[in-house]
């Protein structure tokens, strides 16, 4: 997997230290509301795998976490299951083992109105995932070439689904110009997916791509594209991904304004090299370091930590301040 090879942007966001917070790491609540169901922190174990007996095991690991620990959880893309039903089994896992915790189904933004309902059906999901993936498929030899249609189609899907659609963007970031479309065929809740985490990219291209190395620096870093959005100030609720590796870097999206952060492949990188303990472990750890860092700028909840002032520097706020944001309004809270 190529990770970490594009920046994300965070290393220009500073929160404020607060010496005096007058709080205990004990009066800490990262819960948070979403699809009609409590969080008790604000992570969303984001779309990794689905399809094979590897991924079923991977994926039933995963679920288990996501339950013990009170996260959401989406699951890889279901293309593949919507026509060979053998597959699907390494999707139907994570709802056996999580019933009751908030689960994401997955398929591409082009899907019919048919395999969305099967890809929402199959795991009794909660919200439906559709991922925006250009550049992979055109790294792709059999990848698509034709995108047209794709805003007429998410109309149809968000009016039709039973459950709310999330716009998830596969790591090269959503513009304003794309969420303002996508807001107006209906969507309400966006997975930015930005530059700085596995780039799929760089991937096509150690496999057989056709970019040839040259687009491996395209998309737009996550914390650029995180207060791109942000700006618009529209009723939508936003999932910051892309390269969120630490906890440092969950908080600062999280005080930006992001509803959920979420994790891939470093949650993959400890399960599939050290195993389920190691994992549990390394979660407990982060999600303690959530905690800290909310009390570390003196906030007792996310509704707190979100008034909090911040200062953006560097390429960041230049991006932003060329596209007409200005970042002194995270400094001005």
């Amino acid at each position: 997997m190529t990770d970490g090879s594009c920046s994300t942007g965070f290393e220009d966001v500073y929160l404020i230290n607060d010496s005096v917070p007058e709080l205990s790491i004990d009066d800490i609540d990262l819960s948070s509301y979403f699809l009609c169901k409590t969080l008790l922190y604000p992570l969303l174990i984001n779309a990794i795998t689905g399809g094979t007996s590897e991924a079923q095991q991977i994926n039933r690991s995963l679920a288990v976490l996501a339950r013990e620990h009170g996260l959401a959880m989406a699951v890889g893309s279901q293309t593949l299951a919507l026509h060979e039903t053998d597959l699907r089994n390494s999707f139907t896992i994570v709802r056996q083992e999580n019933p009751q915790g908030i689960i994401l189904a997955n398929v591409s933004a082009a899907s019919s109105l048919e395999q969305a309902l099967q890809a929402v059906d199959m795991i009794g999901a909660d919200g439906l995932q559709l991922h925006f993936n250009i550049p992979q498929e055109l790294a792709m030899p059999e990848g698509d070439r034709d995108f047209s249609g794709v805003i007429e189609n998410v109309s149809r899907l968000v009016e039709k689904s039973p459950v709310p659609i999330i716009a998830k963007e596969v790591g090269f970031g959503f513009s304003q110009e794309a969420v303002l479309r996508l807001y107006e065929a209906g969507i309400r809740c966006f997975d930015i997916g930005g530059k700085g985490g596995t780039n799929f990219v760089a991937i096509e291209d150690q496999r057989q791509g056709l970019f040839a190395r040259e687009f491996d620096e395209w998309g737009i870093p996550t914390a650029m594209s995180l207060g791109e959005v942000l700006a618009l100030e529209l009723p939508v609720k936003l999932i910051a991904t892309g390269g969120i590796r630490t906890a440092l870097d969950g908080v600062k999206a999280l005080a930006m304004g992001a509803a959920l952060i979420g994790m891939a492949g470093p949650l993959l990188r400890i399960l599939v090299r050290e195993g389920e303990i190691a994992l549990n472990n390394y979660l407990q750890g982060y999600l303690y370091r959530l905690k800290a860092g909310l009390l570390m700028t003196g906030s007792r909840n996310l509704e707190e930590l979100q008034q909090k002032p911040m200062i953006i520097i560097g390429k960041t706020a230049q991006w932003l301040t060329a596209r007409g944001i200005d970042v002194n309004y995270w400094a001005r809270n």
